[in-house]
C-alpha cells in the first residue's frame, strides 16, 4: 500500500522552517542531507553547499514531512505551485513503475524513474494538471 507524503521546497531557509517545525511537532529529524555531502557537491556554489538537499522528520503513523532548498543557480526558481510536491513511497517496484508511468502521462517529467545514489528508486514529474509528484521506492525499506 501506498504512502503519500508532503515535500515542501523553500529559498534557502529549509533548516530554519524544519527547527520550527520540529519544535511544534515534538519530534526528531529521520534525514538530514546537505548539498556538500550529495553526489556533485563539487559543483555546487560555495554559499549553498550547507544548505538542505533533503530532510524529514516523522508525522505521525507512517507519514513524513519532507523539503529541500531550491538553488537559483541550478535553475530552480520557487514560485507559487513549485514550493510543494506530493511524495508517493509505494509497496513495489511494479506499483511504483505503475504510479510514476500512470501519473506522469501527459505532463512532463523532470526526472526519469531510475536507481539514485540514495539506493532507491526515484523519479519526479508535473502531471497534466499542474500537480508536482515524486515516487520514491526503497527497495531496502522496511
Amino acid at each position: 500500500m501506498a504512502i503519500v507524503n508532503s515535500y515542501l521546497n523553500f529559498s534557502g531557509n529549509t533548516e530554519e522552517a524544519f527547527n520550527f517545525y520540529k519544535s511544534v511537532f515534538g519530534t526528531e529529524f529521520s534525514a538530514l542531507v546537505r548539498f556538500k555531502d550529495g553526489p556533485g557537491g563539487d559543483r555546487i556554489p560555495a554559499e549553498y553547499l550547507d544548505k538542505i538537499m533533503h530532510i524529514a522528520f516523522p508525522v505521525g503513523n507512517g507519514n513524513l514531512l519532507m523539503a529541500t532548498d531550491m538553488i537559483e543557480s541550478m535553475g530552480q526558481i520557487l514560485k507559487t505551485g513549485n514550493n510543494f510536491s506530493l511524495s508517493i513511497t509505494p509497496g513495489s517496484e511494479e506499483e511504483a513503475l505503475k504510479f510514476f508511468n500512470g501519473l506522469s502521462e501527459g505532463g512532463t517529467i523532470e526526472a526519469p524513474f531510475k536507481k539514485e545514489f540514495w539506493g532507491a528508486y526515484f523519479g519526479m514529474f508535473v502531471d497534466k494538471f499542474g500537480i508536482r509528484w515524486m515516487i520514491n521506492y526503497d527497495p531496502n525499506a522496511k
